[in-house]
């Protein structure tokens, strides 16, 4: 059965009625008192908005802690005039001084070419191209994926090869046009392939006497032209690299030489524009490594650090080898950014506690309610005092960002069935595919998605109308923590990135989200300092300190991923695509980078299956005198054969303790969960080839205690469904119960003995 046979499906009929929805986010997710929060809004109906402020402290999950909003007052409520604000997807380079560049005359227009959809209709290359006024000039793939000029003068005229580019296949493209004489010539040149593409390697030229195209104002832009009012259009699929303007016509001879020249062997007036995108490959900046300066700049985020045309296979990591990562990888359908206007803003009141908040955005019916959630977090002070406040909530927001406007389940696969929605927020984002995607999902071209962004609405990030999933899930422990009553702040995945150590040092215990997956090289280097000088740790979820990330080093709010090697994934990256772009590390599974889970948390990703929950068994850890406080009041025998995530704690996604991945030998096993259906698979990262069915033993999750340096202490339950047992008959029950003496135990500043204190 489909992994979501337990939640009922429903029909498109069933869902309200999507055209009255209003959708929108905030310019931060994170915001302390006194900061500035703005808030940019979208409906798809006219009419004025209500915006209200509420304090949010229980998800909308009916068999777990229910939806809860406390209303809250601020200067900022209030009627809103509602308009709609559209996204336009599509990466692409401009130079950002356009009126600069000269006007028509003799050029050459010159680019190494990897299409990935080249049948998909017209695609620029290079050039100014005003699509609206027919006029200037583009190097481009024409309507059958050959290579093209354009030309337009109020007419537009193509001159196109008509053999179209081998999808995948690095390609010497290249078109000239003589003032003088009017002609245009257009190359198309396969590079070798390999033995079996050498018959498909000839190259291909055609040449015809056109009228010198008008001057235009467009600008020049890379991998798209100017289209409907000026924006992006025309947006190219695929690898661009080399890429090359000369004030000549070359002839066939000239361009062989071109394909490996450097600037200072051309006729340094000859150069109009030299663009290597092997420079700056961290930043957003386009290099003109020519004498004019023509630098420019990448919208939407295109992908680089990406193989080029040239490379060779024995480098993998781009710092070394950066001529060989000279290409950028552009996408029809990259956003990151939606670039709304700010509708309305707040001033976060130095009165507010911190907490999970929303602007409460409504137009008519409560139920088509928008929830802008954000958080407030303490003050930022230049010094946190040690072990000041008893507990912080970790918001895993680079996770909610990984599965932002999540779209795998939407398209029929064995895993999710049909693809039919489930909830209002997935029928809303099947229909608005201008929205972007997560890091679960594939471009057009079906190359993997490397980067998710806060800069645009995120469907998944909502309280109400959702999956038990990431928020939803996460707000059961929130409801819990204010039953609880123990002080408690909430801190972001971005902050942790931010300020590290000194941040959480500033709590005598941290507790996690039910899928803390994603982890920056900061952000674990934050834990592990942070657990190395005492601090309490509590880990209430599965599938933790997975996959490594990096953040954009200018742009806030930006995550990258690549997906190396190994690991449980819907995409790979690409050979020589390992390391991030954004700070040059290596990307993957934090375990094949020899920092596996088990040894920050105890416990590991073990195996993931979407049917059912099991429930723990207690184990003999539960009895030694340095957990029993964990177990106080807690008799039972069986733990968590509840819940509203499967029907028990140990479900969707399980961790194990294991020594051999470095669970720390002194570490107690409290309770496992062993009695597993068929459905639950272990991880594909612990085969060394595909197995048959059997009875693994290896699949089972851990409720693990042990203790750190300077009397700290770690607590992991090893389940995402641990946190859907927690409000179960109102909070009284064995799991909340356990979860509770731990994390009262975590915030007595009382430090824990090592073990050998108890022989």
């Amino acid at each position: 059965m489909p992994a979501v046979s337990r939640q009922a499906r429903v029909g498109m009929e069933d869902l309200p009625m999507l055209e009255r929805s209003i959708i929108g986010y905030g310019s931060v997710l994170s915001v302390a008192p006194g900061e500035r929060i703005d808030f940019k809004i979208s409906c798809e109906q006219p009419g004025d908005y209500e915006a209200a402020f509420v304090r949010l402290v229980g998800g909308d999950d009916p068999g777990g802690a229910g939806f809860r909003e406390v209303p809250v007052n601020c200067e900022a409520e209030g009627r809103y005039p509602g308009r709609h604000q559209p996204i336009f997807p599509g990466s692409y380079a401009e130079v950002t001084h356009s009126e600069a560049l000269p006007g028509v005359a003799s050029f050459t227009l010159h680019a190494m070419v990897y299409a990935t959809t080249p049948y998909k209709g017209r695609q620029a290359l290079v050039g100014r191209w005003d699509e609206q006024a027919c006029r200037g000039f583009a190097l481009m793939l024409a309507d059958d994926g050959s290579a093209g000029l354009m030309l337009g003068d109020g007419t537009e005229r193509i001159l196109a090869t008509s053999v179209p580019l081998e999808p995948g296949r690095w390609t010497m493209v290249a078109a000239t046009f003589d003032a003088a004489t009017g002609n245009a010539t257009v190359y198309q040149q396969p590079l070798d392939g390999g033995a079996g593409r050498e018959l498909s390697a000839a190259p291909v030229h055609v040449s015809d006497h056109l009228p010198s195209p008008d001057d235009t104002k467009a600008p020049l832009r890379i991998a798209a032209w100017s289209g409907h009012e000026g924006r992006a259009g025309g947006f190219f699929n695929g690898k661009l690299d080399s890429v090359r303007w000369l004030d000549a016509a070359l002839d066939r001879e000239q361009l062989e030489c071109l394909r490996e020249a450097e600037p200072a062997e051309i006729a340094p007036r000859s150069i109009v524009g030299w663009w290597d995108f092997s420079r700056g490959i961290e930043t957003e900046t386009i290099v003109d490594a020519g004498a004019n300066g023509h630098h420019g700049t990448t919208h939407q985020l295109p992908t680089r650090a990406v193989t080029g045309w040239n490379w060779s296979g024995d480098e993998h990591r781009w710092r070394d080898a950066p001529e060989q990562y000279g290409a950028i990888h552009f996408h029809d359908d990259d956003v990151v950014d939606a670039a709304w206007s700010t509708d309305f803003s707040l001033d976060v009141p130095m009165d507010w506690d911190s907490g999970v908040y929303a602007a409460r955005i409504r137009q008519g019916d409560p139920e088509g309610d928008e929830h802008v959630v954000f958080y407030v977090r303490p003050p930022r002070a230049g010094e946190y005092g040690r072990g000041q406040v008893a507990c912080a909530f970790l918001v895993p927001t680079a996770s909610y960002l990984a599965y932002a406007n999540y779209r795998l389940r939407l398209k029929p696969n064995p895993l999710f069935g049909s693809g039919d929605p489930t909830c209002v927020n997935d029928a809303y984002l099947k229909q608005r595919p201008e929205l972007g995607a997560s890091l679960y999902d594939v471009h057009s071209d079906f190359s993997g998605i490397h980067f998710s962004s806060r800069h645009r609405p995120l469907t998944n990030m909502r309280p109400r109308q959702n999956r038990i999933w990431g928020l939803p899930a996460d707000m059961n422990i929130i409801a819990w923590l204010e039953n609880v009553g123990l002080d408690y702040e909430v801190i972001t995945d971005e902050d942790l990135h931010e300020e590290g150590a000194r941040l959480l040092g500033r709590y005598r215990a941290v507790l996690t989200g039910s899928h803390p997956e994603y982890y920056s090289t900061a952000m674990l280097d934050g834990v592990d300092e942070y657990l190395r000088d005492g601090g309490r740790w509590m880990y209430l979820g599965g599938n933790g300190f997975y996959w490594r990330i990096a953040f954009h080093p200018t742009q806030p709010g930006v995550i990258e991923v690549r997906r190396a090697e190994d690991g449980t994934r819907a995409w790979i990256a690409q050979p020589g695509e390992y390391y991030q772009a954004f700070d040059g590390e290596y990307g993957g599974l934090w375990r094949r980078i020899g920092r596996a889970p088990n040894q920050t948390v105890g416990v590991g990703f073990a195996a993931q299956g979407f049917e059912r929950s099991a429930f723990y068994r207690r184990g003999p850890g539960a009895d030694n005198p340095r957990a029993r406080f964990a177990f106080e009041g807690v008799p039972d025998e069986i733990i968590g054969d509840f819940g509203s995530l499967g029907g028990g704690a140990s479900g969707e996604e399980i961790d194990r303790y294991d020594r051999r991945l470095g669970s720390p030998a002194h570490a107690l096993v409290l309770a496992s969960a062993t009695e597993h259906d068929e459905a639950m698979l272990r991880t594909k990262e612990e085969f060394l080839s595909t197995v048959p069915p059997f009875r693994d033993p290896k699949i089972r999750s851990d409720l693990v205690f042990f203790e750190t340096a300077n009397g700290g202490a770690v607590f992991s339950t090893g389940s995402i469904a641990w946190a859907g047992a927690l409000a179960h008959e109102n909070f009284t029950n064995n799991v909340a119960r356990i979860t509770e003496n731990v994390l009262r135990r975590f915030a007595d500043p009382t430090p824990f003995p090592p073990p050998e204190a108890y022989r």
